[in-house]
């Protein structure tokens, strides 16, 4: 049996998120926000993941035959079915993942993990699980919180995984153009630091920028924070190699444009491992900026502040647009000041005096060279101000930047604390904001009484668009005897009511198989039969990721071994 292990992972953040040591306890003052808050009175207690040792796990599905296969294309040293590795991929990071590994569960553990190091050894495993009927999940970081990189067995006699960590490199850079090229495997911080050197940064620092790969970037439509300045990853990419079933498919052009016939490019980015494995993509680059320029503006409302947003966003020069740009609503506002300490405090008395009791309160952030990004912040102040904004410095965007990557670590300490914590989002047009925010808000709160506890719901914008904005909910409750179906009960609300509204699915999470029964009312039943078809091409035995972001069609007979 091949048991070797390609990378040490620390066993501690088996159950949570990233480098254990980078998580803090809640303070006092957090504890009793959740005292207050939600009702909690036991929030001192602890509810730890069970002992490693306890989690249960089934035996590999693979003989030694299979296994020695794999190892002829890979190495020994780089497939495994050790028992760290199988229940470090045996989900993603949405709480229900973690609440199921937390509780002792990685019976749906892979069979083996894979770590190619080449594009050349990733075709020629999707070769052998092809002719072994195994079923593939593409993994990169793990971070997905849709149920993305669940290993789905689906009609197969197993699932691998295929870790992409081993091909993490940068390939090619030409900076006259502002476009490099990385292997699909290298993670957010590791691009940074190939590209800082060379004077160059990519720009995108979605919230899992810790953990997340590139390739993740493209086949989940990722939007980093800073994406209304830097753009969203499929703004980003210009061209990607993917390896399918089929055989490899380079899609996409370093041309500046193109009318060759339809976008092809757009059948992989968004993916979602669907199709085959991407492993390589070339991405638009731009300068490291010389400077930042910080800012916070306080409104009488969400729909002030809103109204602000689109105010800069259509009357301002297209230049001036902050890179970040958030909004958040009156209620994490209000936890902001809470939980912010002494400073934050007397910018609440302030904003009261000023005749803002429950302020909404927007923090951005600019980029650019030296001498602009403060004169563009003066022009866009003056945008706000209009607007009916309060300044109040630049210590929240600040504040801000400084943890902009600590959420994951709160959430593992808030369900250590018996609290459930979830995020779910959407963007819709400016027309349809305001009623879309108090519809899913209503549709929250409604779903979590059900369980007969108090919950809280928090949001802001986060992503700025010409027609549009983002909305990004997390919401709090007291975690029930059987918390996934707590989450799962509140996620189908929310997506109901976002349906209902007339808004994306999904903006920036993926699809995965949390989203899927929502697609036909996102794209229609023929746009199902075209992504359908899609798949039907490039992977026929449909081993690639089974059960994600394409639903089976509801008169869909039994799915039937193909020869």
């Amino acid at each position: 049996m091949v048991t070797q292990n390609t990378v040490t992972i620390p066993r501690s953040v088996w159950y949570g998120w990233g480098d254990p040591a980078r998580a803090k306890p809640l303070s006092a003052a957090g504890l009793e926000y959740l005292r207050t808050t939600l009702g909690l009175q036991n929030v001192e207690a602890a509810h730890p993941p069970v002992d490693f040792e306890d989690i249960a796990l089934g035996p590999s599905a693979l003989g030694e035959a299979v296994l020695a296969e794999l190892s002829g294309i890979c190495g020994a040293r780089h497939v495994s079915t050790e028992r760290t590795e199988r229940i470090l991929h045996s989900g993603g990071k949405s709480t229900p993942d973690l609440l199921r590994i937390r509780g002792g569960d990685a019976l749906q553990a892979p069979d083996a993990v894979i770590f190619p190091g080449s594009a050349e050894e990733v075709r020629r495993v999707l070769e052998l699980c092809v002719a072994r009927r195994l079923a593939v999940v593409a993994f990169g970081g793990g971070t997905s919180v849709v149920g993305g990189v669940e290993p789905l067995r689906g009609p197969f006699s197993g699932v691998v995984t295929i870790d992409m960590r081993r091909m993490d490199r940068l390939l090619h850079l030409d900076a006259l153009s502002r476009t490099a090229t990385f292997e699909a495997g290298i993670r957010g911080p590791a691009i940074e630091a190939a590209l800082e050197p060379l004077g160059f940064t990519l720009g995108h620092f979605p919230q899992s920028h810790q953990e997340a790969t590139l390739g993740g970037y493209v086949a989940t439509r990722s939007a980093g924070q800073a994406s209304t300045g830097y753009g969203r990853s499929d703004n980003l990419v210009k061209a990607v190699h993917l390896e399918t079933p089929a055989g490899p498919l380079d899609v996409g052009s370093t041309a500046p444009g193109t009318a060759a016939g339809p976008k092809l490019l757009d059948t992989v980015v968004g993916s979602e491992g669907t199709l085959g494995v991407i492993t390589s993509a070339t991405m638009l680059i731009q300068p490291l900026p010389e400077s930042r320029s910080h800012g916070a503006w306080s409104f009488e409302s969400f729909a002030a502040g809103a109204a602000a947003l689109r105010r800069l966003r259509h009357e301002g020069v297209r230049g001036d647009m902050p890179h970040v740009c958030r909004l958040s609503d009156t209620d994490q506002s209000a936890a902001t000041f809470k939980l912010g300490g002494p400073k934050t405090a007397a910018m609440a008395r302030y904003l009261g005096l000023r005749g803002q009791r429950t302020p909404a309160l927007a923090l951005f952030v600019w980029e650019g060279a030296k001498g602009e990004t403060a004169a563009r912040k003066r022009r866009s102040a003056r945008i706000l101000r209009a607007a009916g904004g309060i300044y109040v410095g630049p210590l929240p965007a600040r504040a801000w930047e400084r943890g902009r990557f600590s959420g994951p670590y709160l959430r593992d300490e808030l369900l250590t604390r018996g609290v459930l914590v979830e995020t779910l989002e959407t963007a819709a047009t400016w027309t349809r904001l305001e009623a879309t925010y108090a519809a899913v808000r209503g549709a929250i709160l409604e779903a979590l009484a059900e369980g007969g506890g108090t919950g809280y719901v928090q949001t802001h914008i986060s992503h700025v668009y010409p027609d549009g904005a983002s909305i990004y909910f997390t919401f709090l409750a007291g975690l029930e005897q059987d918390g996934p179906a707590q989450n799962a009960r509140v996620k189908k609300a929310a997506s109901e009511a976002i349906v209902a509204a007339r808004a994306t699915i999904t903006h920036h999470h993926a699809v995965g198989t949390d989203h899927a029964p929502y697609m036909e009312a996102e794209i229609g039943a023929l746009g199902i039969a075209v992504l359908a078809g899609i798949k039907e091409t490039l992977d026929p035995s449909g081993i690639m990721n089974p059960g994600k972001l394409i639903p089976t069609p509801k008169n869909a007979s039994p799915t039937k071994e193909k020869p």
